[in-house]
């Protein structure tokens, strides 16, 4: 069940042209929400910055604006259905509207941790950092690679081996009182990302995460607007496996943001 230029389809097919550039080239821009209360207006659902995102990059673009009061009825529609919903939007302005239910074992990865694995190299380097592009393929990569190594997430580099953000969010680190995320160059300054800053009443700054800052993390974690938070028991870099406490009582000022959000 989803839409497609207008028209709501009941299989998971629709037709390409063979040389379109969506299909060439990944040539779209989406955003994956989490709809809270099956509202867009709640607050965690963070409808507006969405948005504001998919709108910013269709512009720098210069691809043709779609018909967003349409689409807000068609994701209306579908969040009847569904608590996560995916908008792309092509270069002609048509769009693609998904929907999907939350991740298996959530609530598990949120209380037990994931293990991660950090890479190294190229292969792996998201192109065009700031915007949500539908050429994922280097994220992709990223997952299938750690997943051989028995870990659920990936952790991106750049060529200083400085960490950047997760395969699917962005990162967050603590130590000395302190909650740390990268700089945004070279990131997606994610919406979950945003919504901590904005909400934190306690410190956190942004920096270079470099080899030697990120070797005595007390703890470090991943948001997206999906999963909110996802501590790490483990990382493995390089030769290395480095243990952490997913249940570090500093991941209660992170998971706290959503709590006042929520009520």
């Amino acid at each position: 069940m989803f839409y497609f230029d207008g028209k709501l389809f009941e299989e998971n097919n629709i037709s390409f042209n063979i040389n379109d550039p969506v299909w060439l080239y990944g040539a779209s821009v989406f955003t994956t929400i989490r709809i809270y209360g099956q509202s867009l207006s709640h607050p965690l659902t963070n409808w507006n910055r969405h948005i504001r995102r998919l709108k910013t990059s269709i512009t720098e673009f210069e691809w043709q604006m779609p018909d967003w009061e349409k689409i807000k009825k068609e994701v209306e529609d579908l969040l009847k259905h569904f608590p996560v919903i995916r908008i792309a939007i092509l270069p002609d302005g048509k769009e693609i509207i998904t929907g999907r239910g939350l991740p298996k074992s959530l609530e598990e990865k949120q209380r037990q941790g994931v293990k991660g694995l950090v890479l190294y190299g190229e292969t792996t380097k998201r192109g065009i950092s700031h915007h949500k592009t539908g050429n994922y393929l280097p994220s992709w990569l990223a997952l299938q690679m750690a997943k051989k190594q028995d870990c659920q997430e990936a952790i991106l580099t750049d060529k200083q081996h400085h960490w950047l953000e997760t395969a699917t969010g962005n990162l967050w680190g603590y130590k000395k009182g302190i909650w740390f995320t990268p700089t945004p160059e070279g990131i997606l300054p994610g919406i979950a990302r945003e919504t901590i800053i904005d909400h934190a009443d306690f410190a956190i700054e942004l920096n270079q995460w470099t080899e030697e800052f990120v070797e005595d993390l007390e703890a470090v974690a991943y948001s997206n607007s999906v999963v909110e938070i996802i501590p790490f028991s483990q990382i493995r870099m390089k030769d290395r496996v480095k243990k952490y406490n997913p249940l570090h009582p500093a991941y209660s000022l992170l998971k706290g943001i959503y709590t006042k959000l929520a009520s």
